[in-house]
C-alpha cells in the first residue's frame, strides 16, 4: 500500500480516527471536509494534515490510497479527480481491511453503548492504541498510540464494516435493528451480520438479557445484568456524578457517570479484561481515571442551580436511560426542573421510531424541538407540534448559550432563557455547538 493517503470527509469523528491512527504508523495523510471544525484543526496542528476547506479536486493529486466516508457520493469533484488520475479509492468500510489486519483487536459492538464501552475499555487497558467514535476525556483524543499491535476499536454496523475489522475479542452491548435503510429493512441480513461479528472473534463478550444476543448458540462469557451486578448506587464525588456496584464475586467498582446502562457498559468491559488476563485490583485502579466522553453525558457547565449537558443521543432507547440517568442526577443536585433539547437527526430514523421518541421524552418539565439535522437526507415534513402535544413544548430554530444562560430561538428572535435548572441537548448534529455557543 501507498504510503500518503488522502480522506475525503476527514472532519467526521470516525475517519478522522483512522487518519490520526495511519499518521502515528508513519503515514502522511491529507483530507477534506465542507467546513473547518476542531476536529480538521486537530489534524492539522498535530499531525501535520494538509486539510482542504471544502472539497477540491486537486486535493487528492498526490495521495497514493484516497478514502471517502459513506456520506461522500459518486459525484464529488476529489471522489471524480481520484478516479480519472487511477488513485485507488477504498470506502471507509473497505479501507478497515488493510488499516487493521495486522493488529489484534479488541472490538466493541452495539446499537448503545459502544463508545462508552470502548472508552472505559481503553481506561482499564491503559497501555494500548484506542481507536474509539468519541472524544474519550482521559487522553483527549478519539485515538490513543501506543508502540505494540493490541487496539481497541469501536466497530460500526451501520454499513457491516464491523465485519471488516479483524476481532480477536468481540463485546456486544445489546442489539436493535438500526440503520435498516442499509439492510434494505432486511431484519434476517441484520441480525446476520451481528452473528458474523462474534463468530469471527476468538473471546466474545455479550449482554445476556439481550433477546438476540441470549438466543445465539456460540461459546461466548456471557452477562446477565440482573443477576451479576448487584448493589448499584449513584453517588456525587467532589460533585461529580458517579455509579458504584459490585459485579459477581469480583468485588466493587466505581465508575464516572450515573445509570444501570453504566453498570451494564462498564461490567462488559471489566469482564473482557479479565478474559485478556488483566488483574482485578488493576482493572480498579485504572477504571478511575475514566472521565466519560465528549458528547455523552458531557456536563459543559456545573454551577450552582444551573447545570447543561450535552447528550449524543439520537434514538429513542438512547434517549429515554439517558433521561433515566437525568433524574436521578438532578436529583442528587437538588434541582427541581429539567429541559431537554431535542435536535432530531435523519428523516428516516425520525419517522422509522416517531411513537418510540415520542414516548422517550416522559418525565421532562420541557421539551424543546429544533429542525431535523438531515444529515443528507431529502426534506420531510413531520408535525411536531401536534405529535408531541402531550409536553409542554416549544418548537424553535436553534439554541445557544451565552453568560451561562441558554437562549432559544425563534424568526430570529429569542423566545425563551433558562436560568437555571437543568437543561440537557440531544443530538448527533450540530447541536453540539449550539449548546455551547459556537
Amino acid at each position: 500500500m501507498g504510503r500518503r493517503v488522502h480522506f475525503i470527509g476527514i472532519g467526521g469523528i470516525g475517519l478522522s480516527a483512522l487518519a490520526k491512527f495511519l499518521s502515528n504508523s508513519g503515514y502522511k495523510i491529507s483530507g477534506s471536509d465542507i467546513k473547518q471544525t476542531e476536529i480538521t484543526d486537530s489534524l492539522v496542528n498535530s499531525f501535520n494534515a494538509k486539510i482542504t476547506i471544502p472539497h477540491h479536486k486537486n486535493a487528492v493529486d498526490d495521495s497514493d490510497i484516497v478514502i471517502y466516508s459513506a456520506a461522500v457520493k459518486t459525484d464529488n469533484p476529489e471522489y471524480q479527480r481520484a478516479l480519472e488520475l487511477n488513485i485507488k479509492l477504498l470506502s471507509r468500510k473497505e479501507a478497515l481491511i488493510f488499516i487493521l489486519e495486522k493488529h489484534e483487536i479488541y472490538a466493541v459492538g452495539g446499537a448503545h453503548g459502544k463508545s462508552t464501552t470502548s472508552a472505559i475499555l481503553s481506561s482499564i487497558l491503559p497501555k494500548t492504541n484506542a481507536l474509539i467514535g468519541a472524544i474519550s476525556k482521559e487522553f483527549g483524543s478519539n485515538v490513543r498510540d501506543y508502540s505494540n499491535k493490541k487496539v481497541i476499536f469501536e466497530a460500526d454496523e451501520s454499513d457491516e464494516s464491523f465485519l471488516n475489522c479483524n476481532p480477536y475479542l468481540s463485546i456486544i452491548t445489546n442489539v436493535e435493528p438500526e440503520h435498516m435503510e442499509y439492510y434494505n429493512y432486511d431484519e434476517v441480513r441484520f441480525y446476520n451480520a451481528y452473528k458474523k461479528f462474534l463468530s469471527l472473534a476468538t473471546i466474545r463478550v455479550i449482554n445476556g438479557e439481550d433477546e438476540f444476543l441470549s438466543s445465539l448458540d456460540m461459546p461466548s462469557i456471557k452477562l446477565f445484568p440482573s443477576k451479576d451486578i448487584s448493589d448499584i448506587e449513584f453517588i456525587l464525588i467532589d460533585g461529580e456524578p458517579y455509579t458504584r456496584f459490585k459485579l459477581l464475586d469480583f468485588g466493587v467498582f466505581e465508575v464516572f457517570s450515573i445509570g444501570e446502562h453504566i453498570a451494564l457498559d462498564t461490567s462488559l468491559a471489566i469482564l473482557s479484561a479479565i478474559e485478556l488476563g488483566e488483574n482485578i485490583e488493576d482493572i480498579k485502579l485504572n477504571l478511575l481515571d475514566y472521565k466519560g466522553i465528549k458528547k455523552r453525558f458531557d456536563i459543559i457547565q456545573n454551577i450552582e442551580n444551573s447545570i447543561i449537558i450535552d447528550d449524543y443521543a439520537h434514538h429513542p432507547t438512547e434517549i429515554k436511560v439517558t433521561l433515566e440517568a437525568i433524574q436521578i442526577y438532578s436529583k442528587l443536585k437538588g434541582l427541581k426542573k429539567t429541559i431537554a433539547i431535542w435536535q432530531p437527526h435523519k428523516y428516516s430514523r425520525t419517522i422509522d421510531n416517531l411513537q418510540l421518541f415520542i414516548d422517550s421524552f416522559d418525565g421532562v418539565d420541557e421539551l424543546v424541538i429544533l429542525p431535523v439535522w438531515s444529515a443528507g437526507e431529502e426534506k420531510i415534513d413531520i408535525d411536531f407540534k401536534n405529535k408531541f402535544s402531550q409536553y409542554n413544548l416549544i418548537i424553535a430554530d436553534y439554541v445557544t448559550t451565552s453568560n451561562s444562560i441558554v437562549q432559544l430561538y425563534k424568526d430570529k428572535n429569542c423566545i425563551k432563557e433558562y436560568k437555571d435548572g437543568l437543561v440537557i441537548a440531544f443530538g448527533a448534529g450540530d447541536i453540539t455547538y449550539q449548546i455551547r455557543g459556537k
